[in-house]
């Protein structure tokens, strides 16, 4: 059995929650300040500061200082081993889908 690691771990449950993985997809548009993070979303500012540190511990996202203002930037390269432990389930699946395919061609002869 496959042990994840500390980092993975951080990573997985940065991804758990809805509000994260809103926060990533918008800074697939590039680098954001945290206020334009937090207007984005129906809670609090400090709620949004919370989700920023999980994803920031995860390495998920780097911050950068600007004066007062503090950038958000992403940093998929954590998304990695989370797409090579996927690659696994993927493999299953499409073999799966394969052995379904060939079962049902088998059927209509």
């Amino acid at each position: 059995m496959t042990q994840i690691a500390a980092q993975d771990r951080d990573v997985f449950r940065a991804l758990s929650d809805p509000t994260r993985r809103e926060i990533l997809a918008l800074l697939r548009q590039g680098h954001q300040p945290a206020g334009a993070i937090a207007r984005a979303f129906p809670v609090s500012r400090p709620a949004i500061s919370k989700h920023l540190r999980v994803l920031r511990d995860a390495r998920l996202v780097a911050e950068v200082r600007q004066g007062r203002e503090r950038l958000y930037q992403l940093n998929a390269a954590p998304l990695k081993t989370i797409d090579d432990w996927l690659a696994a389930y993927r493999r299953y699946w499409q073999t799966q889908l394969q052995n379904l395919k060939h079962y049902a061609e088998e059927g209509k002869k």
